[in-house]
This record gives structure tokens, C-alpha cells and sequence, in this order.
């Protein structure tokens, strides 16, 4: 009698891992897909500001050249250079508040500086770890630390292009 209730209990324990297999199987499949659909807009937002950043460093630059004040003068390039710095540093602020507002809209955090610091984290790719999201959300941590990488790289790229187009116009002129 004895060996037939730990058999029954055993069968009954193993129905139950089953059930809680396929449900978290089902928590997968949809912890990948809505984070990857709330993602993808996010990404596309911060492509556009890190566009918008270029774009405004293309005319600033092009600017400065048309009155003859880029590459000519060290103070003026330095200017020049802080403020393309100053403005890439604004677009990846800027892009850390949205991803700090889709996971506010999202529910993970209990407020927005938490949010905020978990952005930050992510996206700057330090993962400190402390402040972690829910199974359900989980994947948009990679996925703005990914988004975050880029648009550094995009940054370094843009400020290695002025740094050269000064440097350029001073040996031009020589």
C-alpha cells in the first residue's frame, strides 16, 4: 500500500513538473517575441536621434569651414570637437530616457529613476546587475545594450570624422 502511494504521488509530482514545463515553454515563447516587438520601435527611435545628432553635426561643421574657422585655429577646433562631444553625449541621454520610458510603460520598475538607472546601465553595457528585470521583459537588457554599443560607435564615428576633416583643412592650408 505504502509503495502504491509513493507510486501515485511520483506520477502526480511528475504531471505537475509537466504542466510547469510546458507553462514556462509558453512564458518563452512570449518573453521573446512582445519584448522584441516593444524593442524594435525603441531601436528605430534612438536611430533617428543618433540620425538627427549627425545631421546637426554635418551642418555645424559644414558651417564653421563656409567662415573659414575650422581647422585654422587650435581653440576653434577644440570648440568645435567639445561641442560635437557634448551633443553625442545628449542623444545617448536622450536615448536612455525612452528606453527608461518603455520600461516604465512596460511596469518592470516601481518609478522612473529606477528605470532610469537601469537604462543607463544597459545601455552603457556596465551590467552591474544589481536592478534586474522580469522573465517576461528580461530580453530588452540585451537588446539595449546592443542598441546602446552601436550608437557609441556611430558617436566615435561621427567624432573621428570632424577630428579628420579638421585636421585636413589645418594641413590644407599650410
Amino acid at each position: 500500500m505504502k509503495r502504491e502511494k509513493a507510486a501515485f504521488a511520483m506520477a502526480t509530482e511528475d504531471v505537475k513538473v509537466g504542466r510547469r514545463q510546458e507553462g514556462m515553454t509558453r512564458l518563452r515563447s512570449i518573453a521573446i517575441f512582445v519584448p522584441l516587438t516593444v524593442a524594435l520601435p525603441t531601436i528605430l527611435a534612438t536611430i533617428a536621434i543618433h540620425g538627427l545628432a549627425v545631421l546637426s553635426v554635418v551642418h555645424l561643421v559644414r558651417h564653421e569651414d563656409r567662415l573659414s574657422r575650422a581647422g585654422i585655429r587650435f581653440w576653434r577646433d577644440l570648440l568645435i570637437v567639445s561641442g560635437v562631444v557634448v551633443l553625442a553625449l545628449l542623444a545617448h541621454l536622450i536615448e536612455i530616457a525612452i528606453w527608461a520610458l518603455v520600461f516604465d510603460f512596460c511596469g518592470e520598475f516601481p518609478d522612473l529613476s529606477t528605470a532610469l538607472y537601469h537604462s543607463a546601465v544597459n545601455y552603457t553595457s556596465l551590467g552591474y546587475g544589481d536592478v534586474v528585470m522580469s522573465a517576461a521583459w528580461r530580453l530588452l537588457g540585451p537588446l539595449e545594450t546592443a542598441d546602446g554599443m552601436l550608437m557609441f560607435g556611430v558617436s566615435t564615428a561621427m567624432i573621428f570624422a570632424v577630428i579628420e576633416r579638421l585636421v585636413q583643412t589645418r594641413f590644407k592650408s599650410e
